[in-house]
C-alpha cells in the first residue's frame, strides 16, 4: 500500500511539472523535490525519467475516460454511422481538453531532441486499442458489402486524424478555437464525409 502511494504521490507532483516546465526542464530531482522524497526514492519506483513520463501519459489518458462507463459502451449499436457519431465526440473532447493539449504541446516541442519521450507515448495503448476497435467495425461492414475497404486499420487511424487534426490546430493558437456548436457539426460532418467516402468504394 505504501509502495503504490508513493508512486501515486510521485505521479501527481510530476504532472504539473511536465505539462508546465517540458519534458527536457523537468528533472528528476525536481520531481522528488516538489515529492518531498529523495531521488532514490523516486528512483525505486520509475527507472528513469522516461519511464515516470510514460506514467505520467497514461495517468491522463485514463482520466481523459468517461467515469463509471466501460469502453465497450461506446462500441455498441446496431449500425455503424451513430457508433462512430457517438465515438466521435467522445474523442474530440478527450483531445481538446486543457491536459491533452498541454501534452500534445510538450511531445510536438520536444520529441525530436528526446526520441525517449516519443517512446513513451507511443506505449500507451489506448490510442491503438482505439484503431484496433474502429478497425474491426470497418471490417465487419467491408465483410458485408457495406464498405469498400481494403486496410481496415488504415482506414481507422485516418479517421482519426481527419476527426481531430483541424479542431486540435486551432485549439492550440493556429486559428480560432471551435465552440461546443461548432465542434458538434464538425463530427457530425466527419463521419459522414468518411463514411461517404468508404461507401463510395464499394463495388457494386
Amino acid at each position: 500500500m505504501l509502495a503504490e502511494q508513493l508512486r501515486e504521490q510521485i505521479i501527481e507532483v510530476a504532472t504539473p511539472l511536465f505539462l508546465t516546465e517540458g519534458y527536457g526542464a523537468t528533472s528528476i530531482e525536481a520531481v522528488a523535490k516538489g515529492a518531498r522524497m529523495s531521488k532514490r526514492t523516486v528512483y525505486s519506483r520509475f527507472r528513469d525519467k522516461a519511464e515516470l513520463f510514460g506514467a505520467v501519459v497514461h495517468r491522463l489518458v485514463e482520466r481523459l475516460r468517461p467515469p463509471n462507463v466501460p469502453a465497450e459502451h461506446f462500441f455498441e449499436g446496431a449500425s455503424l454511422e451513430p457508433i462512430l457519431q457517438r465515438l466521435a465526440q467522445l474523442i474530440l473532447r478527450a483531445a481538446l481538453s486543457p491536459p491533452a493539449l498541454a501534452l500534445h504541446r510538450v511531445i510536438v516541442a520536444e520529441a525530436m531532441r528526446f526520441p525517449e519521450l516519443a517512446a513513451a507515448v507511443n506505449q500507451e495503448g489506448a490510442r491503438r486499442e482505439a484503431i484496433r476497435r474502429i478497425a474491426a467495425l470497418l471490417e465487419g461492414e467491408a465483410q458485408a458489402g457495406r464498405l469498400g475497404l481494403t486496410n481496415a486499420e488504415f482506414a481507422a487511424e485516418q479517421f482519426l486524424h481527419m476527426l481531430v487534426a483541424g479542431p486540435q490546430r486551432r485549439a492550440l493558437g493556429l486559428g480560432t478555437p471551435m465552440t461546443a456548436a461548432e465542434l458538434d457539426a464538425w463530427a457530425r460532418d466527419a463521419v459522414d464525409l468518411f463514411l461517404n467516402g468508404c461507401r463510395g468504394t464499394v463495388r457494386r
